[in-house]
């Protein structure tokens, strides 16, 4: 966030209607039946909201100053979870600022958190545990796992998720100031201005977790093991797309451009050389095309837009928003924007200072507003997508189209594809761009029409598909959010 945003907080009602702001990010949506409904007020300084993914349908909120609370489905009155504000140094950007769940969570009861520290405002990577006796209450035992120290009181980054790899990601600032006194962002040897990936679930070496061998900087290679991408400012919030995987984070930028990267395993997204697109001249000498990894999107700051908040992509099944548009919000002049295949659009102008987005179990969208509140996206005319259904599956080898029958375990499962037969006879307009999944697990997808007889989805499979006898689960998801029937094939023990 910016230097003293949650500071100022009063200075945010400056908000002016949408036309007096000069353009917006790339034309305007009109959505109008889409709301906002509120689902929890009173809230001290709420930074984030989020889920356990556990079946209870609890939401966790986490405040600035070291309070986490949980709401109960249908509720409006949190109890705390958990307070640490003894060891937590809040104020300005600094607080209790990132919380994630294992993804076990249900059963072992783990979960973490990033903050910063009194009295030096470090921020930790620390582990914590729900009450084995009472799920609504944790432990007030810690495990710190990661110090990092802070040179500045601003760009702590903050967030914490769990990406499909099972791997804890986190975000980090640049340290702090304006303009990375200390080319910290770039700098591999350093932890700031950077993702960072970590296996919580492999201690190594004496710390109590390690880093994962395919980390750009791993072992001999110079640099930090735990780096996964770097050349990042601020990144606040970031979030996986939980349909295909993919890492998106709102980086905040200085004075002039925010941004919305794609983050990849190694990527260099440019700070201090670039703040989005535009050369900052900090490193004039380095202001190559191509040296560095472009935003898949950015915003200038017209009319009093200062500070990205990054969201999610929407993958909820009641069609409160459009199905696989990114939402993300600007937190000075509180509008929220969608990216649509590659467009950025309004979707509302609110009185909020939004310092978070949020997830529920179902992919339902939470908005946090600094004020106090959590409010949930709502659309009354909303008509969730119908099921459809394919009929058959079967895996071929690549290479030459050979069917497996019986379908066994092959320890390189990426040679070989799968094959999803529609059950419609014609073409589907709504099936272009769909998606195979195998259990859960988002595939490159193609859909083939050139088949006599049946449309089929053709879909590559990952390495570990095949590896290990069990069962195949396959679904088809549509880009419009429906979802086929399940399947099932059988992986049997290798012959050989």
């Amino acid at each position: 966030m910016k230097p003293a945003l949650f500071v100022f907080l009063c200075l945010c009602c400056l908000v002016q209607l949408a036309d007096a702001r000069g353009e917006a990010p790339a034309g305007v949506q009109l959505l109008t039946d889409i709301t906002l409904e509120t689902v929890v007020t009173g809230l001290d300084s709420p930074v984030y909201v989020t889920n356990a993914a556990d079946g209870s349908r609890r939401l966790f909120i986490a405040e600035q100053a070291g309070r986490i609370k949980v709401l109960q489905p249908g509720s409006s009155s949190p109890t705390v979870f958990l307070d640490i504000t003894s060891k937590v140094l809040a104020g300005g950007e600094r607080g209790l600022l990132g919380l994630a769940f294992h993804p076990q969570f249900e059963s072992n009861r783990r979960f973490f958190v990033n903050y910063t520290r009194r009295p030096d405002g470090a921020t930790v990577i620390a582990e914590y545990r729900a009450l084995m006796t009472n799920p609504d209450e944790a432990e007030a035992g810690e495990i710190m796992l990661l110090t990092v120290a802070q040179p500045f009181a601003n760009h702590n980054g903050g967030m914490l998720a769990f990406g499909p790899d099972g791997d804890l990601y986190i975000g980090t600032g640049d340290g702090g100031s304006a303009n990375d006194p200390g080319n910290r962002a770039q700098n591999v040897n350093e932890l700031l201005g950077k993702i960072l990936r970590i296996d919580v679930d492999h201690p190594s070496g004496g710390a109590p977790y390690s880093s994962p061998p395919d980390n750009p900087f791993f072992g001999a290679i110079a640099g930090r093991d735990e780096i996964f991408a770097f050349g990042l400012r601020n990144p606040w919030r970031f979030s996986f797309d939980r349909i295909t995987g993919e890492l998106y984070a709102g980086d905040v930028g200085q004075d002039a451009r925010e941004e919305i990267d794609i983050i990849t395993n190694g990527g260099n997204y440019g700070w201090r050389v670039f703040e989005g697109t535009s050369c900052t001249n900090s490193d004039p000498g380095l202001c190559s095309a191509g040296a560095f990894t472009d935003p898949i999107a950015q915003y200038k700051h017209n009319g009093g837009r200062c500070s990205i908040t990054g969201g999610f992509v929407y993958r909820g099944s009641k069609s409160s928003l459009p199905f696989g548009a990114y939402v993300y919000a600007d937190f000075c002049t509180g509008e929220i924007f969608l990216l649509q295949n590659g467009t950025q659009s309004q979707l509302m102008d609110t009185a909020l200072s939004i310092s978070s987005f949020g997830e529920d179990e179902d992919g339902e969208i939470y908005v946090v507003g600094i004020g106090g509140t959590v409010q949930r996206f709502h659309n009354p005319s909303a008509v969730p997508p119908g099921a459809f259904a394919i009929r058959s599956a079967f895996i071929r080898r690549r290479s030459d189209g050979v069917t497996l029958d019986p379908v066994t375990v092959k320890p390189n499962g990426k040679k070989f594809e799968i094959v999803v037969n529609e059950s419609a006879s014609v073409p589907s307009p709504a099936s272009q761009g769909a998606i195979v999944l195998v259990n859960g697990v988002a595939l490159n997808t193609d859909y083939t029409t050139n088949v006599p007889g049946t449309p089929i989805f053709v879909a590559r499979l990952k390495r570990p598909m095949l590896a290990t006898p069990g069962q195949l689960m396959v679904e088809v998801l549509r880009t419009d959010g429906a979802r086929s029937n399940q399947l099932t094939l059988q992986v049997l023990p290798s012959v050989e």
